[in-house]
Parts: C-alpha cells; sequence; structure tokens
C-alpha cells in the first residue's frame, strides 16, 4: 500500500527543499517526492508539522563497547581512555550481547538507518543481520610488532567472514596502534573496494608522538610493554606521515579530526585521496574536552559525515544530538548543508549512497520527522519522530 506523508517542509537532500512537499512510499521504498497532489490523493495524506527528511547515517560507532556506559570517566583525554577500554572490556558475553541489542534499537528509535561499526570480534554479527539498521563493518586491525603483522591481517580475515560480505572490510585501528609494516602489508593485501576508516588526530598526543617522539603515548607503550625504540620522529604530524602508506585508490574515511590542522588538510587535498572527514563532536567532548575546526574543514572540498563513537565515550548514539552539539558551538553553520553531513555523504562514505540516504525514487531511506525547527535552524528544542 502506498502512504502519503507531508510536513512543512520536506527535505530531499539531494535536490532543493519543498515547502508542503509529499513523500510516497511504498513497503519502505520512495515512489515519489511531490510538490502537489491532486485533490483526490490529497485526502490520503498524512500531514505532519515539521521537517521531513531521510533516516540519518551514523558514520563511524563501535557496538561493542555499549556495556560501557558511564563506565569511564568524562575529559581524561585519549590516552587515558584507551587504557580505561583495555581494563573494562571484559568478556561477559551476555552483558555485552544485551548492551548491543539495546543500542542497535536506541539508534533506530533515534532515526538511524545505517552505521559504519567498528569491530574486533563477530560478536556483533547475529546482531546485525536481524537489525532494522543497514551495518558496514569495519573489522580492525591493531598491530605494533613487526613480527604479527601478516597474523593479524589474517585474524582480521576470518572476523570479516561472520560478516555481511557486500558491507564490510579490514582496517587499520589507528596510527598510533599500527606499525609502518602493518600499513605496507596491508595497502597489498586489500582490493579497491575496501573501504577504510581509521582513527585520526583525536588527541594531540597523537601528533606529538609523530612530531616529536614524546607525550603520553611513549608512558602507554611502556605499560603495555611495546619497545618504541626503533620509532623515529617524523617531524610533521601524524596524517602527514602515515596517509603515504594506505592505497591511494581506497576509499577512506578519517575519524574524528579533532586536532587536524589546516596544514594537514592540504596535505591531504594535494594527495588527492577520496576522503570523508568524519566527525563525533560529543565524544570528542568526553574524551578530550575540544571540538573539531569545523570553519576549516568548510573551506576544502572533503565530504563531511558525522558520527557517535560508542557508548563508552557518548551518553546517547544520536546524530541529531552531534548536530545540536556542531550548530552550538559553531552559529554559523547551515542546516541545509550540516543535514547532508547526517545523511547522503555518511551513505557515500559506506558505499550505500544508491540505497539510502536521500529521498530519492527507488531508495529504502527510512523517514523522519524533525519537530520545533524554526526559520531552518537546528536548536536543543529540536526533537524528531520516526515515521518510517
Amino acid at each position: 500500500m502506498i502512504q502519503y506523508f507531508s510536513a512543512d517542509y520536506v527535505i530531499p537532500v539531494t535536490s532543493d527543499p519543498i515547502k508542503n512537499g509529499i513523500v510516497a512510499i511504498e513497503d519502505g521504498k520512495v515512489i515519489g517526492v511531490y510538490k502537489d497532489l491532486d485533490a483526490s490523493i490529497k485526502a490520503d495524506v498524512k500531514i505532519f508539522s515539521g521537517i521531513l527528511i531521510p533516516g540519518f547515517v551514523n558514520t563511524h560507532c563501535h557496538l561493542e563497547l555499549s556495556h560501557l556506559v558511564d563506565v569511564i570517566p568524562e575529559r581524561i583525554g585519549l590516552v587515558d581512555f584507551i587504557g580505561k577500554v583495555m581494563e573494562s572490556r571484559g568478556n561477559d558475553t551476555d552483558k555485552i550481547s544485551d548492551a548491543m541489542r539495546k543500542a542497535d534499537q536506541l539508534m533506530f528509535e533515534n532515526g538511524i538507518q545505517a552505521v559504519g561499526d567498528h569491530a574486533n570480534t563477530a560478536i556483533s554479527a547475529e546482531i546485525k543481520n536481524h537489525s532494522k539498521i543497514k551495518y558496514h563493518t569495519f573489522v580492525e586491525i591493531i598491530s605494533l610488532k613487526e613480527d604479527e603483522t601478516n597474523a593479524k591481517i589474517d585474524e582480521a580475515r576470518d572476523i570479516e567472514f561472520y560478516f555481511d560480505s557486500a558491507h564490510s572490510s579490514i582496517t587499520p585501528h589507528a596510527p598510533y596502534s599500527c606499525s609502518k609494516s602493518l600499513f605496507k602489508a596491508f595497502k597489498k593485501a586489500v582490493s579497491e573496494d575496501n573501504i577504510i576508516s581509521i582513527h585520526n588526530q583525536e588527541s594531540e598526543e597523537e601528533n606529538k608522538l609523530y612530531r616529536y617522539k614524546t607525550g603520553e603515548f611513549l608512558e602507554f607503550y611502556g605499560k603495555i610493554g611495546f619497545d618504541i625504540d626503533e620509532f623515529k620522529a617524523q617531524a610533521r604530524n601524524s596524517i602527514q606521515s602515515y596517509l603515504n602508506y594506505l592505497p591511494a585508490s581506497n576509499p577512506t574515511i578519517l575519524v574524528h579530526n579533532t586536532f587536524t590542522s589546516i596544514k594537514d588538510l592540504d596535505f591531504i587535498t594535494r594527495m588527492g585521496r577520496n576522503v570523508t572527514l568524519c566527525l563525533c563532536p560529543k565524544a570528542n567532548l568526553y574524551i578530550e574536552d575540544a571540538l573539531p575546526k569545523v570553519h576549516l574543514f568548510n573551506n576544502h572540498k572533503f565530504d563531511i559525515a558525522l558520527g557517535t563513537d560508542s557508548l563508552a565515550s557518548n551518553n546517547t548514539l544520536s546524530i541529531l544530538d552531534e548536530l545540536k552539539t556542531l550548530h552550538n558551538a559553531n552559529r554559523e553553520l547551515n542546516f541545509l548543508e550540516t543535514i547532508k553531513w547526517a545523511t547522503i555523504n555518511g551513505a557515500k562514505a559506506l558505499g550505500m549512497e544508491k540505497e539510502l540516504g536521500s529521498l530519492e525514487v527507488g531508495k529504502t531511506p527510512g523517514l523522519v520527522l524533525l519537530k520545533n525547527v524554526i526559520n531552518l535552524k537546528i536548536t536543543d528544542e529540536v526533537t524528531l519522530e520516526r515515521i518510517i
């Protein structure tokens, strides 16, 4: 049965907003987006006060850490945060699975249609297979020791087997958790359609490590028994040190970018890579009490996407809350631009733009109603309701 929905505005995302527009949906698929319909059909239109948009795309999450909500203190810095995660992960599979199911349902209720999720095990596979949400799973590779590089890549491949083959890939975790030999081996091991999602410059400590071989990571490596003697200071920030080791043609999501500078952005531009910058503002405040320099990103032509990170570093899994955080800190942001960050840009980054991310005929993007939006501005008063 065809259902018709109308609101004060319909925002298809990939085309101009439509005042009093109408969206026609059948079995979850968009079959039409209209400026008007004839009188005989209008009687069947459900009319809402607010703005209709496609479902959100959460480009970065860690479902496996959902059981760590309220466990790790805020604003302790990335290095201490990593240590706390390692201490607190645990192995109670029932507890972890129950928390993941609740987190999955919470994201759906928060209007999220697709998620880019980082995994270290296969424990989330069953939940994703039965979820209403579309997932792309990034199986993380963490390898600091050169003699374990190939084994770690093989291990990631084994885990990837449990997930949707069309929407999964292996990826280096972060520059501070992967050796140069790992990056080189990874480059040879993956095909061009392997999407990469790597944590980038979430902390200034990462830049200190690469630029000067100083900072809190040195103490951290000592605690975990890793010998860093052979690591050499690069006299430049991390992204300028490792990006060339990643395969050049693969779609790449750089996640966080909290301490990415204009020189770093210029460097990425010169490299000519297919790069999406994913921002997770609430997690950045939770861990480092800092936000990415969004005004710098707007001057470059990279797609920007949004993520929530995990419940270990966030008290909600809501892309709307991420939008509110960014708009509160950057009043000059344009709602029609940032709604792309929250939808189609993430869909492109995850290779799902043909399925979702915009209200276009043939797609199954979900339908979300934003309420209390005045003059197309995101404020703390805005709420949402999932329509489909």
